[in-house]
């Protein structure tokens, strides 16, 4: 006769980050992600909201999909992208930059801006280079030096 053959079922990585990963029971297996990934010791302490709020009306909104603070109070931003965006590069910028406003407050000095790592796990090409994993960061350097 025929055997019944156990489906597997799967889920989705976007999935699992929303519903799953968000709980403090499973903030082990997201440090462990997000420590293999950055190639340091994360501990999360808290799950931040991931949706900002809108100043004024013709403000961006800005959602991501996971806002997390570590021990060094530090911002880490996870967002799954699944379509294609001509300005997904410049979009990232704002995402960042919206996400250092939003946690500074208006009486502290510039010294104590946050920062701010972002994530992007993209179901598309970037169509820059072969590479599968890449890094980007912002840094000062003499031009004649």
């Amino acid at each position: 006769g025929l055997t019944k053959v156990k489906q597997r079922r799967l889920i989705s990585f976007d999935w699992a980050l929303k519903r799953l990963l968000r709980s403090k029971a499973n903030f082990e297996i997201l440090e462990g992600f997000l420590s293999e990934l950055l190639r340091e010791d994360i501990r999360i302490v808290e799950i931040l909201e991931s949706e900002s709020n809108r100043e004024a009306r013709n403000d961006k909104f800005n959602r991501v999909d996971l806002k997390i603070k570590n021990t060094r109070d530090e911002i880490v931003i996870v967002e799954l992208q699944y379509e294609r965006e001509w300005d997904y590069l410049q979009r990232l910028l704002f995402s960042t930059a919206k996400t250092i406003t939003e946690h500074m407050m208006e009486s502290k000095p510039y010294a104590s801006v946050v920062k701010v790592i972002t994530i992007s796990i993209l179901y598309f090409d970037l169509g820059r280079g072969s590479d599968y994993i890449y890094a980007g960061s912002t840094s000062f350097r003499g031009v004649h030096t």
